[in-house]
């Protein structure tokens, strides 16, 4: 009988370690499908997205190579793939990102009300949105171009836009629809505006308008889907550094954000991300960017 106790014991205190093996929460052991439990700062962004082991981010849906919804209803490119660096790095699982459809006239609003945690959204990086929001990268630099039908020899730049004969098409609230106000002869007459570069693509397509600015990559993203009806119409001419958007006053979520970006840089995962995604269609990835630790 004594024996049968000694047994019972033992196998009891066995079950209770292994129990308690199987809870482990541990800084090495995961706390969801791939997700990690990791030290952060007490009361950072960082801890509560750890810990929440949940993101919201703000993206485009229709941009080719950077942003834009597939076959599986998420978006895909390399914004994406830069944020989910980002989230990796964060130590929460890529089935716990929330996308947020967000297009150019709404991302410093969805960072500013919290709908979002940040932004990856070909966002170029400039004073203006900087009164509202802040900047980690940049990660990316681009350039500002003209989309014109194939058979288009009449558009060469965006001084083709001086006499006031021609419409050019760009997006509410983008760094490009700006821009080219410069080079229009009457904005009321000749800039046409969306929300989104699909919309611009079509007005194209469709005869509606004459040209498309925006990026040049994004523009690249669009003619390699159909290369018969669209080309680029000269050089780039201006310069786009592209940056994550995060709240204005959070340093230390930008700077760890900054961090994780220079090790993207160093550990190739930045270079595989573009290589899988933008760098498909032509465009020339270049050298990392010098984040800006402003």
């Amino acid at each position: 009988m004594r024996m049968k106790r000694v047994a019972a014991v033992a196998a009891a205190a066995t079950l209770a370690l292994g129990l308690a093996a199987c809870g482990d929460n541990g800084s090495d052991e995961g706390t969801g499908s791939g997700g990690e439990s990791k030290s952060f700062a007490a009361g950072s962004t960082m801890e509560r997205l750890n810990k929440a082991q949940a993101i919201k981010i703000g993206t485009k849906f229709d941009q080719p190579g950077f942003g834009q919804k597939g076959l599986s209803g998420k978006p895909e490119g390399f914004d994406v793939e830069v944020a989910k660096i980002i989230v990796k790095e964060l130590g929460i699982p890529e089935d716990k990102i929330e996308w947020v459809e967000a297009p150019s006239k709404v991302r410093e609003d969805v960072i500013v009300n919290g709908t979002v945690d940040l932004v990856a959204a070909t966002y170029t990086i400039n004073d203006k949105r900087k009164e509202r929001i802040a900047f980690a990268g940049p990660y990316y630099e681009a350039g500002q171009n003209i989309m014109v039908k194939k058979d288009d020899a009449a558009i060469t730049g965006p001084d083709s836009f001086a006499d006031g004969t021609k419409k050019v098409c760009s997006v509410t609230g983008s760094t490009p629809a700006e821009e080219i106000k410069k080079h229009v002869k009457d904005v009321a007459t000749q800039l046409v505006l969306f929300d989104t570069y699909d919309k611009c693509r079509d007005a194209l397509k469709g005869g509606q308008v004459d040209a498309v600015t925006t990026d040049n990559v994004i523009l690249l993203g669009y003619i390699a889907k159909d290369e018969a009806s669209f080309k680029l119409a000269g050089a780039n001419f201006t310069k786009e550094p592209y940056g994550i958007g995060v709240k204005k006053d959070d340093t230390d979520f930008r700077n760890f954000i900054n961090d994780t970006l220079e090790k993207a840089y160093s550990d190739g995962s930045w270079k595989k991300a573009w290589d899988d995604t933008a760098g498909k269609f032509g465009a020339e990835l270049g050298n990392p960017p010098a984040v800006n630790r402003y």
